[in-house]
């Protein structure tokens, strides 16, 4: 499996326009080779760099097996659902690292099932590794100005 954007190279810095210090919009992602039996798909930012621990930017899943791409600046998808990530809230959270470099994981994971229910920010993660056939990641990194 595959992911890749149009905004960045996987492991290159992200530009300022997806974070805080910019647009905060979410960026371009697209994907390819998933396996066979892919029915969904869920899509994970997270940032380990994070002062208190792993923060999560962005949570979607039941993305629709139709969905090959997230053109930027999108909501989410028909049929898809986005859960509350650490901002608190359920859409794309830009980038605002308080110190340093951080990773930016953008993570797509093909699933065996159509619909997950009753996900939340703790489980969203294990939930979604239950039912992943395969996945692929992209690395932004990023240093505020």
């Amino acid at each position: 499996m595959n992911l890749k954007s149009k905004n960045f190279e996987h492991e290159g810095n992200l530009p300022p326009t997806y974070t805080c210090d910019g647009d905060e919009i979410s960026p371009h992602l697209a994907w390819e080779g998933f396996p066979d039996g892919t029915k969904s798909f869920a899509l994970t930012c997270l940032d380990p760099d994070a002062p208190g621990g792993e923060f999560a930017h962005w949570l979607v899943s039941n993305i629709p097996v139709s969905t090959r791409e997230l053109p930027e600046n999108c909501g989410c998808p028909a049929g898809a659902t986005e859960v509350e990530n650490d901002y608190g809230k359920t859409s794309y959270g830009s980038p605002c690292p308080p110190s340093g470099v951080h990773h930016y994981i953008f993570t797509v994971y093909a699933l065996d099932t159509e619909k997950l229910e009753n996900l939340n920010r703790q489980n969203f993660v294990s939930e979604v590794n239950k039912h992943s056939l395969d996945s692929a990641e992209l690395v932004g990194l990023y240093r505020r100005r």
